[in-house]
């Protein structure tokens, strides 16, 4: 693409006229006023600064371990053995997890995890995360050449919408995000110059999602694009729902008819709190209703960084590709291949999560119970969230079915709304702001996520220890209450 530079001299080859102009309109979490504020305030409190408030409780992202999670001690032995092989002779390690890491060792060029692996990950590790696809989905068969593994499921994510970088028709092909939406959406469509085709879910029916919206968002996107894809989070983020089987199969059907790829970013199908709710996977409903839907191009994504492990750091995803035409999955391997290969402490993490220690085990007993502590937990914070966040006046919250957060809405008064216009900013960026400057709670403004006109929301997630969630919750519960007698 040619730029027109200005007449004026730059010192700088690489400057903001010749800078790739999609990169120009990117955005992401870091220059929103509020995450602005928090790194000003961390700085404040380590040079002494008094504020009315002892520490930050940092509500914004789903960083498990960050929040003080204990990592998985089956997890931490396996990669303590594979980053230093010494520890095989130590007595104090069980030995599963010595047979694990010989296994993982041997599968590894020259023994080391210094190697490089095969460009799409180890074959043992592929085979591994097929084997859970097929025990999750029922017995339904996974095929391992179709699990490529990635550095989290975000750089996997990107990898594919990287493909859609195409005009049809004279048209930039189009993909069908759900509002609201985890930014990186957003910004990884405007990265690849892809249109953004906005489906809003349907807060008054715990965010489902209604197929005359998908109609609406269609029709009205083909004026400018040719519609691509349909992008699918569930469990959601940040509205934390859960599909039912009958919504999906009416997502398929709509994917069918207008012959989307659809796009499962299913990274949080462990984190299940509501009795009711269950997570089913899209490749298990397109298959299980048979043809025609069962031949849909689908994609979907998992990663170590969410379920009970919450491995944000360890940077290890995978996709499973189902029904892609097999020219442009050659070239996609092409490409992946270019990349040399994963992370391999990722796909080892992977491995240990598709392939965890059986019943009989020395590690199985502690691994059971780490395991459901946190997810019992989670399960517990969500119900806590919820239920906090409805007994506050001005405020309502839908049930935490899954995820790691809470999306609730916050009913504004008239005159703060007010206010907020005349300062040219977004009701939701300034309360946040406000927020964390009284208090020291940080969450995300439901701006960052996009949500329907006249409503304002915030992401909380549920990750905090339970003691700080409770102290955090009666802090923001006390803001809000004074907060509604200053403005009303």
């Amino acid at each position: 693409m040619t730029m027109n530079t200005p007449t004026t001299t730059h010192s700088k080859n690489l400057n903001k006229y010749t800078l790739n102009p999609y990169f120009r309109e990117l955005s992401f979490y870091i220059s929103l006023p509020v995450y602005v504020r928090v790194s000003e305030i961390e700085k404040e409190l380590q040079s002494g600064v008094k504020k009315p408030f002892k520490k930050l409780y940092k509500s914004i992202i789903g960083d498990c371990h960050a929040m003080g999670q204990i990592p998985i001690t089956f997890i931490r032995q396996v990669l303590s053995i594979v980053t230093y092989p010494e520890l095989l002779r130590s007595c104090e390690m069980p030995e599963d997890v010595k047979s694990r890491a010989k296994d993982l060792l041997m599968a590894c060029a020259g023994h080391s995890i210094g190697a490089y692996t095969a460009p799409f990950g180890m074959e043992m590790v592929r085979k591994h995360c097929a084997q859970y696809i097929t025990k999750r989905d029922e017995g339904l068969p996974s095929d391992w050449t179709n699990i490529i593994l990635g550095n989290g499921a975000t750089s996997c994510i990107k990898s594919i919408l990287h493909l859609l970088q195409c005009e049809v028709n004279s048209k930039r092909s189009g993909v069908m995000i759900p509002v609201p939406q985890y930014p990186l959406y957003q910004a990884a469509l405007k990265e690849f110059n892809l249109h953004q085709i906005n489906y809003y879910l349907d807060e008054s029916s715990n965010w489902s999602l209604e197929v005359t919206e998908l109609d609406r968002a269609l029709l009205e996107s083909k004026k400018v694009s040719y519609p691509r894809a349909i992008v699918i989070i569930n469990p959601g983020n940040p509205t934390g729902q859960v599909l039912t089987r009958k919504n999906m199969e009416e997502i398929v059907k709509f994917a069918h008819v207008n012959n989307l790829i659809i796009l499962a970013d299913e990274v949080y199908q462990q984190n299940i709190y509501d009795d009711n709710s269950e997570f089913i996977s899209f490749k298990r409903v397109i298959m299980e209703m048979g043809l025609p839907y069962s031949e849909i191009e689908l994609v979907s994504f998992m990663s170590c960084s969410k379920g009970y492990m919450g491995e944000c750091g360890i940077r290890g995803g995978f996709i499973e590709i189902v029904n892609m035409d097999p020219f442009v999955k050659n070239m996609y391997m092409e490409v992946v291949s270019s990349l040399l290969c994963p992370n391999v402490m990722g796909q080892i993490v992977l491995d240990l999560v598709c392939n965890p220690p059986e019943k009989g085990e020395p590690s199985y007993d502690q691994f059971i119970l780490e395991k459901s502590k946190i997810l019992n937990t989670f399960k517990e914070k969500a119900r806590l969230v919820k239920e906090t966040f409805d007994s506050i006046e001005g405020i309502s919250c839908n049930p935490v079915q899954g995820a790691m957060y809470a999306f609730p809405q916050i009913h504004f008064p008239p005159k703060f709304i007010d206010e907020a216009k005349k300062q040219s900013r977004e009701p939701d960026d300034l309360y946040t702001v406000r927020l964390v400057d009284e208090t020291g709670i940080c969450v995300s403004p439901g701006s960052l996520f996009g949500q329907q006109s006249g409503t304002y929301h915030f992401r909380n997630t549920i990750l905090h220890q339970t003691d700080d969630l409770k102290e955090m919750l009666y802090i923001f519960k006390t803001f809000h209450e004074n907060f509604i007698k200053i403005y009303s």
